[in-house]
């Protein structure tokens, strides 16, 4: 039996508990005390977190997408892939040794990402960046927590809340789409969505490219630039 290894640890802001980086063979995942963040043998719906939102981006020359967390880079991988290049993709990064980890032992994960030049890494909050904003993204992509309810961050709930909401909306350029990952269904945080002046899609992925559990992703429209129409998507 191949053991789990510790590669490096590193410490959550506020208070928030050591994290630590641990390789198994060729796997590496991240663990908040007994909680796996993230694996790198589950990809498949941090890839579609990007890939539904470029899709529906698609008639924008120039997108300038927001991602929250840069994780194991699984959905900055795909919005380079889908963006266009002419996209700008700023990625905000709470935990510098995240980032370091990126540029080390997880580099074979990020790839030559990292380095393009449509790339900017921003180690701060992404609330912060959001609360600053007016009209400045096509796009802010969430994956900062565990769901609406946070777990790994309680400064997090700010962003699933009214407050943080109304703050997305007013960081986006019309037409601009709010997506988030969550690990499960809440229907209330839908409609909360709603209420916030967004139309709204809830859509199931798979943790593991058609495998594994099933996750959720919303995809908030502020209104304004009429868009094509989208259909709801199941996978």
């Amino acid at each position: 039996m191949i053991p789990r290894v510790l590669v490096a640890t590193a410490e959550m802001p506020d208070g928030g508990g050591e994290i630590r980086l641990l390789r198994h063979s060729t796997d590496f995942s991240i663990m908040l005390g007994r909680i796996e963040l993230m694996n790198s043998r589950m990809s498949g719906s941090e890839e579609a977190l990007a890939t539904l939102t470029c899709a529906r981006l698609a008639a924008r020359p120039a997108p300038k997408l927001l991602i929250g967390g840069l994780g194991m880079g699984f959905t900055l991988r795909a919005a380079l892939a889908q963006a266009g290049k002419g996209a700008a993709l700023v990625v905000a990064e709470l935990v510098p040794a995240v980032v370091a980890w990126a540029r080390g032992p997880l580099a074979p994960l990020f790839g030559d990402s990292l380095a393009d030049p449509r790339v900017t890494i921003v180690e701060d909050d992404v609330g912060a960046m959001i609360r600053s904003a007016h009209q400045d993204y096509d796009a802010i992509l969430l994956d900062v927590d565990n769901g609406p309810d946070a777990l790994t961050r309680k400064a997090n709930d700010w962003l699933y809340a009214a407050k943080g909401l109304d703050a997305a909306r007013s960081a986006l350029r019309p037409g601009g789409i709010l997506a988030i990952w969550s690990a499960y269904p809440d229907p209330r945080f839908a409609e909360r969505l709603r209420r916030a002046g967004f139309a709204v899609e809830e859509v199931k992925t798979r943790a593991r490219q058609g495998r594994g559990a099933h996750h959720i992703i919303w995809l908030a429209t502020k209104p304004g630039r009429t868009r094509g129409t989208v259909q709801r998507v199941l996978r």
